[in-house]
């Protein structure tokens, strides 16, 4: 969540940088999280000098009753008690107000980097890299959408796989398995030199998913399960983060770079038409996540070092790619800088996001309680955390159906993923 002492002492600033999400209400709610806030404040000072006011009332009742005068203490004793009743309203006024406040905080984005560039949606997403790999012109053998190719081939089967589980799940099958796991253990591979692999748990209780951004705002996305009040992930970002979270690190620490495999979990909405074809969206799918805890003089440095990560991933496979930069109307909720990467798919004649790199400063660690400590100074600072999906399985598996088939329907295996496929260098149509 945001600061509420830069809200405080800065309001207009922050009010001007959240006008460039392009939201109207995001300002309407930081004033009101404002004026909530002063009377939390106006609430506190009360309460105090209630408190103080009583204890000088006890004072006169032990000073009155030792003089023998009760009736004048009896008097004192019922001004105290009156103060006492007006104090518990206070308290509980007190309560309401921050949990009010709390809420908002917690429903407002995070505040835009200065650099990020500034638009209304996703048409405005600036190309800042790229393309790379792109033909001149696709031949018709690679206009194939990957769902008729990978269904001509026998690996992937969506039709059982919505028996099992119901629409918008996925089935790979023989090599297509086998490609799916490959692109994970890659993208592991490819970032050991400098991240700690960890397999965290794929549910996650009400706070961790908090922690994050995802809840409140988008509990309708993630798929609850209420008897335990458990969350099936929807990345592993979200166990990471909370990884040290309610910890105080030493500043040597940082930056703490990990990755992870999980499967992810999503109520992914689609729309009609491709959008829920093939590996587009799904229900369910396998990522591998690569995440970052530094100090915010760090923070710079590793967005661009988790995207350089990311598109070496992408390059590494030879598929055509470009990277776009999120201006601040198409921004996700915790971000405060984000980078895309995107392949083009010739079957579906259409670039996918594949990556996304993200800064989000200090928000979600302040909402996990994520502080280090700086030799020779007093107390703690809120650390940042950054993220990058390093490989999501489903888009780049249907790109490099579509980038690498051949004109007899077979499909061959990019290069970098070969020693993972049990020495397969193709995928080619089951014989009859």
């Amino acid at each position: 969540m945001i600061d509420i002492r830069q809200l405080r002492n800065q309001p207009d600033l922050v009010r001007t940088a959240m006008a460039r999400r392009g939201s109207p209400e995001l300002v309407a709610q930081l004033d009101e999280t404002l004026h909530l806030d002063e009377r939390a404040r106006e609430i506190v000072a009360r309460r105090d000098a209630i408190r103080a006011q009583v204890n000088d009332l006890s004072k006169q009742v032990g000073q009155l009753r030792k003089a023998g005068d009760t009736a004048a203490a009896e008097e004192i004793q019922a001004q105290s008690r009156a103060l006492g009743e007006e104090e518990r309203g206070l308290a509980a006024e007190y309560d309401d107000v921050q949990g009010t406040v709390r809420d908002l905080l917690l429903r407002i984005p995070n505040v835009p980097h200065p650099d990020a560039p500034d638009g209304a949606s996703d048409h405005d997403n600036p190309v800042v890299k790229g393309p790379h790999g792109l033909l001149a012109e696709y031949p018709e053998h690679l206009r194939v959408p990957h769902w008729d190719t990978a269904a001509a081939l026998g690996i992937l089967d969506n039709e059982r796989a919505t028996k099992i589980s119901g629409a918008m799940f996925t089935m790979q099958r023989g090599l297509g398995a086998t490609l799916s796991r490959a692109l994970c253990q890659y993208a592991l591979d490819t970032n050991a030199d400098a991240f700690e692999e960890i397999r965290p748990p794929s549910l996650v209780t009400t706070a961790t998913l908090t922690a994050t951004g995802q809840l409140p705002k988008f509990a309708d996305d993630a798929y609850a399960i209420e008897r335990d009040d458990l969350w099936c992930i929807p990345t592993a970002e979200v166990p990471l983060t909370s990884i040290y979270g309610g910890e105080v690190l030493d500043e040597a620490q940082l930056p703490i770079r990990m990755m992870a495999y999980t499967p992810c979990y999503r109520r992914e909405a689609g729309s009609a038409g491709r959008d829920t074809r093939g590996m587009l969206r799904a229900h369910e799918f396998d990522k591998v996540e690569i995440l970052a805890v530094t100090t915010p003089a760090q923070g710079a440095d590793m967005l661009i070092e988790l995207r350089d990560r990311a598109e070496r991933l992408i390059a590494g496979l030879e598929l055509p790619y470009r990277i776009i930069e999120i201006c601040t109307g198409d921004m996700g909720q915790s971000h405060h800088r984000s980078f895309d990467i995107e392949v083009y798919a010739p079957g579906c004649d259409n670039w996918l996001e594949v990556s996304s790199v993200s800064w989000f400063s200090d928000y979600q660690a302040r909402r996990a309680d994520i502080r280090y400590r700086v030799p020779g100074e007093k107390g703690t600072q809120i650390a940042n955390t950054l993220n990058g999906s390093a490989l999501a399985v489903p888009r780049v598996w249907a790109a490099i159906m579509e980038n690498f088939r051949q004109p007899d329907g077979s499909v061959l295996i990019p290069e970098a993923l070969r020693r993972y496929m049990r020495g397969a260098t193709s995928i080619a149509p089951k014989q009859p």
